[in-house]
């Protein structure tokens, strides 16, 4: 067995040097060679019997260290997950070695470090967890071979990576509060492979959604999917290649959709931002084209006639492909700011449906929301009559964070967050939210999903909270445990996208 000991010299042209140092390893071979057992040693013992007595003593041995073991498995504590070794990352001419090294094992233009680009992977215009460090440099892979060649570098001198493709988190997951390397996967955003026939694709992890449906059209009468009706994106992946903290590739699980075999690692890297591994490709299921198509705004007198309605319409099992809220504030900001010009919009609080289905399950998905709409006081229940009005009715949801963007005052900044709740309490959510924004003199809007399936990550923000706030959002503290206990099985150097 090797070790591998580091050492610095500022003077030296080779700052970083490595000495290996064997240490050996006793094992059966070593134990031979070393002690001659013979036929008939000179304590009268055969070998048969030294063995025998070899055998009983390692039993022994094995046993009280399996007994060892199950108590302190037993004892682990997973109630505490603020207690942790603080991590130790790299320093700046570590940084530098690394770097240089990731150019040698890819290509030229793999790392940038230009100010713009550094900006622009470490800060978001809409965020309000943006943190006072950037990315040291942005990295550039083109293959799932050379993403693992950058991680091993980056695992080899400790240096934080972080993934970078849509950008759009809107907690903060692309963040870099140690430096460290931004990864952008720009290059990877091909179409790999496309079975026609089983109905499912591979991608690279930068293909946006909208392409991959146009892309679709043209070969085959299968789409993509809408969270509300289809489930969030997780509920479609079949299987993922990830790069682990130490650049080894693994494939979370085969191409047959039914398996029972080992665990499912596709939930586990799903919506872990980057804390476990690097999403390289993608196998996704795919959904046949609906035959008809419907969009439908409706108006409420106050948000808690929207979200009360919103509520309704999920507790109903309509099968909506998508369901989103906007309050009133939100309706006049797309209006001021022109940005779906020619169309203007009540001012009221506003829900956005689409449906999709054959002609007969449309019509009557649309009945049944209108009906809970207008028990709910929704008034001017607007269809769209062609694919050119679905497209403008649906505009306002699209442009809703450019609007407030646009009419921004210089100096002033554009937070935004995320809240999930049980249908129940949405509507509670929402006017409390509103009277304390109210209350502190903010301008604010509220938006967002109608429905409980938004895909948004989970595995960054958890150890910025404190232990009491675990437990009060039912978690339980003994859960953050498991999760930090995998987090440091998969990277115990805690590299990954670390807080």
């Amino acid at each position: 067995m090797f070790f591998r000991e580091t050492s610095t010299d500022p003077n030296s042209e080779n700052p970083t040097t490595f000495h290996l140092k064997e240490q050996s390893t006793p094992n059966k071979k070593f134990f031979l060679s070393k002690f001659e057992i013979s036929n008939k040693s000179e304590g009268g013992w055969s070998t048969g019997r030294a063995l025998l007595l070899a055998a009983a003593s390692g039993g022994l041995a094995y046993a009280i260290a399996i007994t060892g073991e199950k108590n302190k498995r037993e004892n682990r504590d997973y109630s505490d997950p603020g207690k942790f070794e603080v991590p130790k990352y790299a320093s700046i001419g570590d940084m530098e070695m690394a770097l240089k090294e990731i150019c040698e094992a890819t290509h030229e233009d793999a790392i940038s470090t230009d100010p713009e680009d550094l900006l622009a992977h470490g800060h978001s215009e809409w965020s309000s967890t943006n943190v006072d460090h950037l990315p040291v440099a942005v990295a550039y892979p083109k293959s799932t071979q050379e993403v693992s060649k950058i991680v091993s570098i980056c695992h080899k001198y400790r240096v934080p990576i972080v993934p970078y493709s849509g950008g759009s988190s809107l907690e903060g997951n692309v963040s870099c509060p140690y430096g460290g390397v931004s990864v952008d996967f720009a290059f990877m955003d091909q179409i790999i492979k496309f079975h026609e026939e089983d109905m499912d694709i591979v991608v690279q992890p930068s293909v946006s959604w909208m392409d991959l449906n146009e892309e679709l059209a043209k070969r085959t009468n299968c789409s993509g999917t809408n969270c509300v009706r289809y489930g969030s994106m997780k509920d479609w992946v079949i299987n993922l290649t990830v790069v682990l903290s130490d650049g080894t590739i693994i494939k979370t699980k085969r191409r047959p959709r039914k398996s029972s075999a080992g665990y499912n690692l596709n939930s586990l890297f799903v919506g872990s931002e980057g804390t476990l591994g690097l999403v390289t490709e993608i196998t996704l299921k795919l959904a046949v084209i609906p035959s008809e198509y419907s969009v439908a705004v409706v108006t409420f007198p106050t948000i808690r006639d929207a979200a009360a309605a919103a509520a309704g319409v999920m507790r109903a099992g309509i099968q909506v492909a998508a369901m989103e809220i906007m309050d009133e504030v939100q309706m006049k900001v797309v209006n001021l700011s022109k940005s779906t010009a020619p169309r203007q919009w009540k001012e009221l609080p506003t829900l956005f449906f689409k449906f999709s289905g054959t002609k007969a399950s449309v019509k009557e998905n649309t009945a049944m929301v209108s009906t809970i709409a207008r028990a709910h006081n929704g008034s001017s229940f607007e269809f769209a009559k062609d694919a050119r009005e679905q497209k403008l009715l649906w505009s306002a949801r699209k442009e809703s964070l450019w609007s407030m963007l646009a009419l921004r005052k210089e100096g002033s900044e554009v937070w935004s967050t995320d809240v999930a709740v049980p249908f129940s309490r949405l509507a509670d959510i929402i006017e409390l939210s509103k009277k304390e924004m109210d209350d502190l003199g903010l301008f604010a809007s509220i938006l967002g999903h109608g429905a409980g399936n938004g895909g948004h990550g989970d595995g960054r923000t958890w150890y910025r909270h404190r232990e009491e706030r675990f437990s009060s959002h039912g978690a339980g503290t003994r859960y953050f445990g498991v999760m930090k206990s995998i987090k440091l099985a998969l990277d115990p150097y805690w590299i990954m996208n670390p807080v």
